[in-house]
């Protein structure tokens, strides 16, 4: 499995897959997941109603993931995923690594070989962003070998701050 970070934007990315960090409802919200839902359309929003009335009624458990079709993004599918939210006194970093584990996990599901995260957790869940550099990388290579079909993953940042944290994870 090929790992990179680069500073972009999730929701102009080609992949097969983009991981939206979500809020428990999958309704939408800010960060990453307002972005990624503005910019697929309502199809988006239509799917993820749709899972939430047939599996997650009361939202998403945090740490778990869910695959939807990706609406007018150029990705096919959005891997949703709830990170732990440090405010909130979820300080687990299994939990976080969950989601990227998780998040890998499923998208093999749909049948993704390329994958794009953001930094899970590092917004206003509020997770140090070294911290969930650290968590990501580690995770996703200790996972790699149980998705094989998933060849390459790409941290899309849209802080540079963030990605020097993500290439000191990598070893860049």
């Amino acid at each position: 499995m090929r790992i990179t970070a680069e500073h972009g934007d999730l929701t102009t990315t080609t992949v097969d897959a983009v991981v939206n960090a979500a809020n428990s409802t999958l309704l939408g919200g800010g960060g990453v997941d307002g972005a990624l839902h503005a910019a697929a359309g309502p199809e988006l929003l239509e799917e993820c109603r749709r899972v939430r009335a047939a599996r997650w009624h009361d939202g998403l458990p945090v740490g778990e993931a869910v695959a939807t079709g990706a609406g007018r993004l150029p990705a096919r599918w959005v891997v949703h995923t709830v990170g732990p939210d440090r405010r909130r006194g979820q300080t687990d970093p299994g939990l976080l690594a969950s989601c990227f584990r998780r998040s890998l996990e499923v998208a093999q599901e749909v049948g993704a070989r390329s994958v794009a995260f953001p930094a899970v957790g590092a917004g206003v869940f509020g997770w140090d962003a070294a911290e969930v550099a650290d968590v990501a990388v580690r995770t996703v290579r200790a996972t790699a070998h149980a998705v094989p079909s998933v060849e390459e993953v790409r941290f899309v940042l849209f802080s540079p701050e963030v990605l020097t944290h993500f290439e000191r994870a990598l070893g860049v």
